[in-house]
Formats: C-alpha cells, structure tokens, sequence
C-alpha cells in the first residue's frame, strides 16, 4: 500500500473521530435542553395528598370513592391556576386503581395507573372546550361515551373550559349528560360559572375552588426549592405568593422567573426588582410621614414611585392596602388577617401601636375614594396628591388664619357702643353724624330707642338721623347659605363681612327701617310648594352632569316637606346620605334660589328598604306630566289634537 493510501485513511479516521464526537456533544447538550421541565409541570400533583390548599374539597372526593357513591357529573369551578384540572385527572385515575391505599389514594402500580401516567389510557377522554365547543364536537363526544372502558370500571370525560361551549352545543350535550350509560362520569370546569346553562347546572355535583392562602404557597415554593436546592429568603417568597393572587400556578411561573434572574439565589431585593413591584418599605415610610405631618416628603415619595414607572392608582391602591393591614393590626385577635411573614406581621404591629384608629379609618377612607374616583379624573396625579394631603393633615390639620377684627356698635348719638369682640380688638373712633334730611324724618322712632347706622355709600353718601318716631326692624338680608339646623344668619350676633377699599373688613348688622333703603338685598320668603320642591329636587341632577354618584343619590332619593321649610329627605344607604351631605351646601343655594325661600334646610334619614325606583312606563310619564305641568299638557291636548287616556 503506498503512503499516499495510508495518509488518506489516517485523515479519514481522525474525521470520523471527530465527527463521532461532535455528534455525542451534540445529542447530550439537546438532552440537557431536553430533560428541564418547569416546576408548574414537574411538580404538578398525582395525588390527592399532595393537592395543595384544598382539603375539604379533596377529602369529599375520597370519601365519595371510599364509599362507592359516585355522582355521573361533577362541575370544578374556580379562579386560575388552584387545581380543578389536575384533581379531575386524580379523580379518574383513583376511580378506576385496582389496588387503592388505605387512605384512599392510587396505587400508582396497577395497569390502570401505569397507563394514566403513560397517557396511554382509553378510560380518560379529555376535551378542550375552548378549541372544540362546536356541535360536531359533542357529537363525537357522545360517540365515545358509547364505548364501554377497557381496563377498569368507569370511562371518565374531562371538559376543560366548559363554558366556552356554544349554546347548541349545550342544548345537544344535555340529554347525554343527564341520562348516560353506567360507565360514563363527566367532569368539567370552568373559571366561569355563570356562563354555564342553569339546566346543566342542575345535573350537576358543583365543588367551588377556593383561591390557595398565601401561607400554603410560600409552603410549597419552600418544598420545591429544597427539592431543586435553591437559595431563597422568606420575605421574597412572600412576595412572590402575594403576586400569584392565589393561583400556584402562577406562583410556580413567577419562581421559576426569578430563579433564572438570581442564578439559584432568591433574594428580596431581587425579586421586588424583577417583577417591578413597590416593597412594603415605601408603605411603612410614607405612611411614618403621615403620622409625623410631613407632607413634603410625602409628596416626594409618590414622585419617586412615579419616576420609576408605577402608576398614580397602583400608588394609592397599596397604600390603601398597607393602611388596612395596619387597621387590623391594631387587635391581636385580627392580626392573622394579614398575608405576611412573622416578621413583617411584627412590623405592622409596632406601627400599628402607633396609629390611632380615627387616624386609620380616615385615612383607609380617603384612600379608598381616590382609588375608585380615580378613572374618571382628569388630573389623575392631582387628585392622589390631594388624598395624601388630606391623609397627612388628619393629625396635623394646617391653621386657620386669624379672624379679623370688629368694628363697635354705635347708638344714634355717635357714641361708640360695646361690642362682642376679642379683647385684642382695637377701638374705632364714632363718625359724625349729618343733620337731618326730610325724607329720613317721615318715620317715627322714640329717643331712648338705639339704631343702628349703616356703612355709608362711597359714591351716594346717605346721612343717617336721628328719627322721631319708632322705627321698624325689617328682616336681616342673607348674605350666605343657611347654618345646618335652620339657624338664619341674620338672627346671630356674628358680623357680617363687608367690602371696603378693595378688602375685606368687619361691619355691625345693618337694619332696615320702613323709609330707609337697605343697601343689601330683602331676604326671600316666598311660601314653598311641594311639587315645586321635587322638581326643583331633581332638576338640581341637570347642574352636576359629571357627579354620577350623587347623581344617583338624588335620583332615588325622597324628599317631603314639614313646618313649611324644612325637607325631609329619605335615602337607602349610608353611602347616599354621605354623598348628598357633601354638597348639602351648593344644594340649599340652589334650592333657595330656585323656589324663592332663604330659610330652607333638609335633615336626612336612612332607610334602607327604599329601593331605587323602576323605570316609568310612557302612561306613568304622562300622568307624572300631567300632574307637574298640567298647562303644557292641555295647551298640547288642544295644538295636536291628541287623545290622553
């Protein structure tokens, strides 16, 4: 053989070499790949036991196996991700174990099982009804129930998503469903209850899912991450069985997600950084600036938050929640109320210790309405920051301005006279009095009576007499709304404000006598009719077109009037009455101005067996029309010719 020959097959075999061994790198580096599964498949569970946070739905299953008594339908129903699927699949494979434990659970070694968990099984028939919820599908449903199970006793359907079915497909699979052969059983579930037909509804066994407690999760990721020898810290397991909302699937998503962020090392600081979330340290700060009236810092804190892309009502929301949490916080007994650690559980214990319950109830309130008023703002960040003003001032309310000074009284001989003022109050000095003009001197007045004078007109100065005969008090003018109780102002000894010189200052109550002209308005007295009352009523809702609460409130409301004055208004919620009290000031303006009246007022009463009225028939309109506006009705009887019956 020559040298050239041997050179070649030398080469040849160091390529075949080599190409072997890339081959094996090849296949073991895709059976790595191959070989993960996430921990929401891995470690799903196979048996009743291990089915977490949902025990006395599981323990009435193996009871129900245990004694034979076995319902032909059964409907799971419940949020995402707690286990209505995987216990139908438990269910079908414990029903048809040749050899069930004591407890009551699979064997995990007869044919039956060791084909379930092959998924080669023709006892389990699974069905997704959110792809196939077509008639044609049930109908090769039906055709399957008809085939008797080969291995085991009973044949079970699984129906995921059930309420994804059509309405004719229900209607079709209902006469199966209530009478099927005696090796059929069918489990479906759902997420949405109320979606499914009453009539399937009630051939049905139904078992409500709970949402798993956030103790139970934080459980089982521990387990796992023990299983998987992965570093983690309690607090951020916390965290992540908060964000899962109760669902374990999603719980066992967002592990696995920070498990490939930290590399195998769980860390708080990186799980709060990873799934963007607000750590409760921001809601302990914030709220120890409240406590202290430190609004600046406060308001920084939500610009912060801002600046790292959290949105205003995401803000306010977990303050609200935080607030709550501390709320309970406050008994011993309620302290188990909050999904937290031990350690962070103390914390809100010592800052709840802190907190008066006034400051928290308030401040929960507050919140509250911010975040359920907040879509339908338009300054969405004003209106946050106005609710953490007003959670920040609940113990240090900001300080009223000093009350001007008062004038004294001066009687008809210019003397000053004593006046109810604070000892602070500087003295004025009388002003002159003018002589006697003939027009003021018509009215009769006796010596020893004292008048009051006037502020005199800086462009029409009247002088002001001294009258001989008796003179008239005439009703005081309203100058503001009418104080809650009925209470006029012009019956109070208060002085009313008075513009002069461009400000404001304090002047004594001006009287009226049956010659002199007053320089404010007569008081409005006109009688009030009670239709004109609910009409005036309920066209208040015309002026407050974006208030659709108070709005409402209005509506169902009912109002009647007694003494003449006085409105009794009758609402069907707490809530109702906080929200008419709110504007009770902008409503009695309206009301006296529409029906001419200033002494009215309203008192409100709760009862909550009024309920919201039914929408009028069009006879119901007319009549209510023709009672409220009976000159409309006939001018439009006799234009139109029209037949009222």
């Amino acid at each position: 053989m020559s040298a050239a020959t041997n050179n070649f097959r030398k080469k040849y075999i160091i390529f075949r070499r080599v190409k072997y061994f890339l081959y094996i790198c090849t296949a073991k580096y895709h059976c790595q790949m191959a070989d993960y599964i996430v921990s929401a498949r891995k470690y799903r569970p196979s048996t009743f036991k291990t089915v977490v946070g949902q025990k006395a739905l599981v323990q009435t299953l193996k009871n129900a196996i245990a004694s034979g008594k076995l319902a032909h339908a059964y409907l799971f129903c419940g949020p995402r991700g707690v286990g209505k699927t995987t216990c139908a699949r438990i269910f079908a494979k414990t029903i048809n174990c040749e050899h069930r434990t004591e407890d009551g659970e699979a064997c995990n070694e007869c044919e039956s099982c060791l084909s379930f968990q092959e998924q080669r099984s023709y006892n389990v028939y699974e069905l997704d009804a959110a792809s196939n919820n077509s008639v044609d599908n049930i109908r090769e449903l039906i055709d399957q129930v008809q085939i008797p199970p080969q291995i085991g006793k009973y044949k079970v359907f699984i129906i995921d998503e059930v309420h994804m079915l059509s309405t004719a497909a229900f209607n079709a699979f209902l006469k199966t469903l209530e009478e099927p052969p005696k090796h059929a059983i069918f489990v479906m579930c759902t997420t949405e209850k109320q979606k499914i037909l009453p009539t399937i509804l009630s051939r049905c066994q139904t078992y409500d899912f709970q949402r798993i407690s956030t103790q139970d999760i934080v459980e089982q990721l521990t387990y796992i991450a023990s299983q998987e020898s992965i570093r983690v810290e309690p607090r951020a397991l916390q965290v992540i069985a908060r964000k899962a909302d109760g669902g374990m699937r999603d719980a066992l998503s967002v592990f696995d997600q920070i498990t490939s962020f930290t590399s195998g090392n769980v860390t708080y600081e990186a799980t709060i950084s990873n799934l963007n979330l607000l750590d409760s340290d921001t809601f302990f700060r914030i709220t120890d600036d409240a406590l202290q009236g430190n609004l600046p810092a406060a308001l920084m804190m939500l610009d912060d938050s801002i600046r790292r892309g959290f949105d205003p009502q995401y803000f306010i929301g977990g303050w609200a929640g935080h607030l709550r949490d501390l709320m309970v916080a406050q008994d011993p007994s309620t302290l188990k109320l909050i999904e937290a650690g031990p350690e962070e559980a103390r914390r809100y214990e010592t800052q709840a210790s802190r907190c008066q319950p006034y400051f928290l109830f308030n401040a929960v309130m507050i919140a509250n309405d911010c975040d359920f008023n907040y879509r339908n703002s338009r300054n969405k960040r004003l209106s946050v920051e106005l609710a953490i003003v007003r959670i920040c001032q609940l113990l240090h309310p900001v300080q009223q301005p000093p009350q001007p000074q008062r004038a004294p009284i001066q009687n008809v001989q210019g003397t000053p006279q004593s006046a109810p003022a604070s000892p602070s109050a500087a003295p004025v000095s009388p002003r002159p009095q003018a002589p006697a003009t003939p027009q003021a001197s018509t009215s009769t007045s006796s010596p020893n009576v004292r008048g009051v004078t006037p502020q005199p007109n800086a462009q029409n100065p009247q002088p002001i007499t001294r009258n001989p005969q008796p003179t008239v008090q005439a009703p005081q003018p309203r100058t503001q709304p009418m104080m809650r109780g009925g209470a006029m102002p012009g019956r109070t000894s208060g002085m009313m404000p008075t513009l002069r010189g461009g400000g404001i200052s304090q002047s004594a109550p001006t009287a009226q006598t049956a010659t002199g002209s007053s320089t404010q308005q007569p008081e409005m007295n006109e009688p009030v009719d009670e239709p004109a009352l609910r009409r005036s009523w309920k066209q208040y809702i015309q002026t407050i077109p974006e208030e659709k609460l108070l709005q409402t409130a209005i509506q169902n409301s009912e109002v009647s009037l007694s003494e003449g004055t006085h409105i009794n208004v009758t609402v069907g919620s707490e809530e109702q009455m906080q929200r008419i009290n709110e504007s009770k000031a902008a409503l009695l303006d309206y009301l006296q101005k529409q029906l001419r009246n200033s002494r009215i007022d309203f008192s409100i009463v709760v009862n909550e067996t009024v309920a919201p009225k039914a929408p009028l028939t069009p006879r119901e309109r007319m009549a209510e029309m023709r009672q409220e506006h009976p000159e409309l009705v006939d001018e439009l009887v006799n234009t139109f010719g029209l037949e009222l019956s």
